[in-house]
């Protein structure tokens, strides 16, 4: 079954608790993008809002750390209730040992890779990570349209994991809709990340089951 992640990027931040509690009887999971105005070019969350959402949810805690010198941050997204801490392949030098760093705090281990990244950049961690990431806009900001070439990207990186002992989860986020979510998922994603989809609607459940309906 396709997993889909509400990002809470597109959300009411003041009325955060009211948002999570709309989408989670229906999501399998919750997207966190923390954001630190170097790595991209905006400013989001830290530790102490992730501590709040664990208080309020027992959905998974997806944390995506668009930032540099994740090392520095992630024992304390871990001791907040992170469920899996996602680090960039483009700001980690030492990027096999970051991971191990995150799987060390009893934490699920994932890598993101930007939609101009290669995927050799993380050809040789695939057995260490329990998620692979690849984005489908540039981050930073919700609401952006899909990148079209990244289809082709997420379909090659599946092939890879097919081979990789550990099976990890293919997350991908940026643009998806109703209209493009089942191609995405066809080319092999298993978690999907919708904010705008969902957050920017009325009604966020409907969305969601909206959007579980079309990848049915």
């Amino acid at each position: 079954m396709i997993k889909i992640a509400p990002s809470i990027l597109s959300a009411d931040f003041a009325a955060l608790g009211d948002e999570i509690a709309k989408v989670e009887p229906v999501a399998d999971l919750l997207h966190v993008d923390v954001m630190d105005g170097h790595f991209v070019p905006n400013l989001t969350i830290g530790p102490v809002v992730v501590e709040a959402m664990r208080r309020r949810t027992q959905l998974p805690l997806d944390v995506h750390l668009m930032i540099q010198h994740p090392d520095r941050h992630i024992a304390a997204f871990a001791k907040a209730g992170a469920t899996s801490l996602t680090v960039h392949a483009e700001v980690c030098p030492h990027l096999h040992r970051t991971l191990q760093q995150i799987r060390e705090l009893g934490v699920k281990a994932g890598v993101a890779l930007n939609p101009s990244t290669s995927l050799h950049a993380v050809e040789q961690v695939l057995d260490e990570v329990d998620l692979v990431l690849v984005l489908s806009v540039n981050p930073g900001f919700s609401g952006q349209s899909f990148i079209p070439f990244v289809l082709k990207k997420v379909e090659e990186m599946r092939r890879w994991l097919k081979d990789a002992s550990s099976h990890p989860e293919l997350e991908v986020d940026g643009g998806i809709k109703l209209d493009n979510c089942r191609d995405i998922a066809r080319a092999g994603a298993s978690i999907l990340v919708a904010g705008s989809a969902i957050f920017g609607t009325p009604d966020p459940r409907a969305a969601v089951m909206e959007m579980r309906e079309q990848l049915q």
